[in-house]
């Protein structure tokens, strides 16, 4: 009795000793944890003029998203990859990114000069070099790291050529800090002005970026055209721009349905970053969350509460060859007073007027619908700046199904009116139709 105690005492401290061992070399579930992790390897290759990414030794070509969040999903769906704008929680993102796998383009915020940043200040502009400087030094070493990006569509609306040279600097103290990971800088558009001026100004980039939207499908050809015989990435494309669409003669702007979205998403993908595999390296599609840029369903990929819309299928579709197991709700048509979105409708205050839509699920999901009357934005930036969301207008819609009626309001104006089909599991489509209430 007394021994195979003994026995047990013995065999109960052999498993706490292993315990412990496998506990002190094991801290977490994750396979290294972040502190312990050193920079993974980045580089850039030139194989007789064609490019391509290497991280770790191994070829790595860019399915990522502009966005910090959803990054679970992002990984899930088949991206790899995430861009920023600047550092704002930088740290969190790079953590959050080596969690799920993914890979992150830094964005390291230069001013740009359309916000009054004076490029002839030599002053203002090593202070600016150092505040970057201290953003490399913070940075570089984590594991999750792909590149660097230098501003963000610095070329919008500036007459300074000097941004370049400045450009260049940063570029050229990144190579000295951080020999790891390439440098790029974000463009709005393509054209031959920045294109020399890049080639002439900062050798120390090694990647362009260009920030495009319904003229992607161009790219490849213009970057040989004018010139670029480096390679280069898509760091935003996504909906035809505000810009790119025919407006109202209020000046409000046209959007395409969620659906119309999925299907130029996927068709400017294969005419363009799928076609060119000499020079791009990739790309990340704009908005992987959402924002309000002239309506708040313009360019993000998911509604204000989460929901998915049919472009995140388009997108897994791309990214993994498979389409999701759950589709998204598609719009066929969605009509005001008998009129679509692009035939300018003109209402008279206060008077009821028919409202229909048109929507099947491919799942057969049952669909609900929430509708949602906004006055058309004023609040209008330019180049991503902040812009804030109008206030819903409550009690003009009655009912909630396809065929609805819209008293329209009193108030002389601009408004929009929205739809959201929600198919009970997280799937969304989404559409818009301005109109003018005038007496």
């Amino acid at each position: 009795m007394k021994d195979a105690s003994y026995r047990d005492i013995l065999l109960f401290l052999a498993i706490l000793s292993q315990t412990l061992i496998l506990s002190c070399t094991n801290p977490t579930d994750k396979q290294q944890t972040t502190e312990e992790s050193e920079a993974v390897i980045v580089e850039l290759r030139n194989q007789n003029g064609h490019y391509s990414l290497y991280r770790d030794g191994k070829p790595y070509y860019i399915k990522g998203a502009g966005g910090s969040k959803y990054l679970d999903r992002l990984a899930a769906y088949g991206g790899n990859s995430v861009r920023t704008w600047s550092t704002n929680n930088a740290e969190q993102v790079l953590d959050e990114a080596y969690e799920y796998g993914l890979t992150v383009t830094m964005g390291l915020y230069v001013q740009p000069e359309r916000h009054g940043f004076d490029y002839n200040d030599t002053a203002a502009v090593a202070k600016q070099l150092q505040a970057v400087k201290a953003d490399i030094l913070k940075y570089k070493d984590h594991p999750a790291l792909l590149m660097w990006g230098i501003g963000n569509e610095l070329n919008l609306n500036y007459t300074n050529p000097k941004v370049w040279e400045a450009v260049n600097d940063i570029a050229k103290m990144i190579h000295e800090l951080d020999p790891n990971h390439p440098t790029a800088t974000m463009l709005a558009g393509l054209n031959k002005k920045e294109v020399d001026a890049i080639k002439a100004t900062c050798p120390e980039i090694d990647i362009l970026a260009i920030n495009v939207y319904g003229a992607l499908p161009t790219i490849p050809d213009q970057i040989k055209a004018l010139g670029w015989e480096g390679a280069y990435i898509i760091t935003e494309w996504g909906p035809t721009g505000h810009w790119e669409v025919k407006e109202t003669p209020w000046k409000a702007a046209i959007e395409e349905t969620s659906s119309q979205k999925a299907a130029v998403y996927q068709s400017r993908y294969q005419a363009s970053m799928a076609k060119d595999k000499e020079q791009c390296l990739g790309s990340y599609v704009f908005l992987w969350g959402q924002k309000q840029e002239r309506t708040p369903t313009w360019y993000g990929l998911f509604t204000e509460n989460g929901e998915e819309t049919e472009v995140i299928d388009a997108m897994q579709y791309l990214w993994t060859g498979s389409w999701p197991q759950n589709r998204a709700p598609h719009i066929d048509s969605f009509t005001l007073a008998g009129k679509k979105a692009a035939d300018i409708i003109y209402l008279q205050p206060g008077k009821a007027y028919p409202v229909q839509a048109s929507v099947t699920d491919p799942d057969k999901n049952q669909l609900t619908y929430r509708w949602e009357l906004l006055p058309e934005s004023t609040d209008l930036g330019e180049g991503g700046d902040a812009e804030s969301r109008p206030t819903a207008l409550e009690g003009y819609v009655t009912g909630n199904a396809t065929e609805t009626t819209l008293k329209a309001p009193d108030k002389e104006g601009a408004y929009r009116l929205f739809i959201y089909a929600q198919d009970g599991k997280n799937k969304v489509a989404t559409a818009n139709i301005p109109f003018f209430v005038k007496p």
